[in-house]
């Protein structure tokens, strides 16, 4: 009877739904769950706790990692599970936690992935005649069709610059004066009649609705005080079958960012940024880590892609 209780004691915690659903559709790590859940680990491994002690899950050892998976052993168990599976449907988490599952899913799998992680480890550190990152970027950039494009957040507007080069019209975004008036006048001086810089902020940007191809975040994000508004901005911002792009920092510890970069948030997980792109209703959303820096504090880089949704006609 005392087993059963602790059973029933699991079922009425949120946290500890979500779990089992999610444990029920694959074997996890705690690190996995952390990742889905965006939780501490803490948090997550004390939760798991609970969940053992009624007998819901189990764990089993591979190298160095603790995979938990459901106890589905006996009718008590079934039953028991079958209520939590109903329960955890009606949690308004159910669809992002799906989401980053999938993500977690794909990381396991994706062997091409982790190739080109080396890959990238090696690139530049041999010389090869004519090779650079900024030779790769120039000759990407003309591939890509003239667009109207807006750079959220976009500084003294570098990478404004360089997509102007082939861009139908680019605007650039910034809450600072200073960095407006001198992209203004970079512009003007190297003739790019087609880049236009506005003051303004990312949340509630001065562009109007529907009139982009692409929005993009280059390292603005972490600034917003509201990410969420921001990614809405650009929701709005775009044409029915416009992309967004983001490129941020994946969620670090390194505090001295707030005082020396100004920085809101210390980065953002996979998951996270998942989430932001969702509840903005992007589809088709893409995210991953691209890049990660060698030396201390080891800043890694996140890039997230969605499309918006083109409206089906009536």
């Amino acid at each position: 009877m005392a087993d059963r209780l602790k059973a029933l004691r699991v079922l009425a915690d949120p946290t500890r739904l979500r779990m089992l659903r999610l444990l029920e559709a694959e074997e996890l790590t705690v690190a996995e769950l952390q990742e889905i859940l965006g939780m501490g680990q803490s948090r997550t491994s004390s939760q798991l706790a609970q969940l053992r002690a009624g007998g819901l899950v189990t764990d089993r050892r591979a190298g160095k990692h603790t995979f938990y998976r459901l106890a589905d052993d006996g009718d008590f168990n079934r039953q028991v599970l079958a209520l939590a599976r109903e329960a955890a449907c009606d949690l308004p988490e159910c669809d992002i936690d799906d989401a980053a599952l999938e993500l977690v899913r794909s990381k396991r799998s994706d062997r091409a992935r982790a190739y080109f992680d080396a890959l990238a480890g090696k690139f530049g550190r041999t010389y090869c005649p004519g090779r650079s990152w900024k030779a790769l970027a120039e000759a990407l950039l003309k591939l890509m069709p003239a667009q109207d494009i807006a750079d959220f957040g976009a500084g003294e507007g570098t990478l404004s610059q360089l997509l102007a080069q082939r861009a139908r019209h680019v605007i650039a975004v910034d809450n600072s004066e200073q960095m407006v008036a001198y992209g203004t006048r970079v512009a003007r001086d190297n003739g790019f009649t087609n880049l236009e810089y506005r003051l303004g902020d990312i949340e509630s940007p001065p562009i109007d609705p529907a009139s982009l191809d692409l929005v993009v975040f280059s390292q603005a994000l972490h600034h917003a005080r509201r990410p969420d508004r921001a990614m809405q901005a650009a929701s709005r911002a775009l044409r029915p079958g416009g992309r967004v792009m983001v490129l941020d920092l994946l969620q670090h510890g390194f505090e001295d960012a707030r005082e020396l970069y100004q920085d809101v948030w210390l980065g953002f997980s996979e998951s996270e940024l998942l989430r932001l792109l969702r509840q903005a209703g992007f589809e088709q959303i893409e995210v991953a880590v691209v890049d990660r820096e060698p030396d201390p504090p080891k800043f890694a880089t996140l890039l997230g892609l969605g499309y918006k949704p083109v409206s089906v006609p009536e």
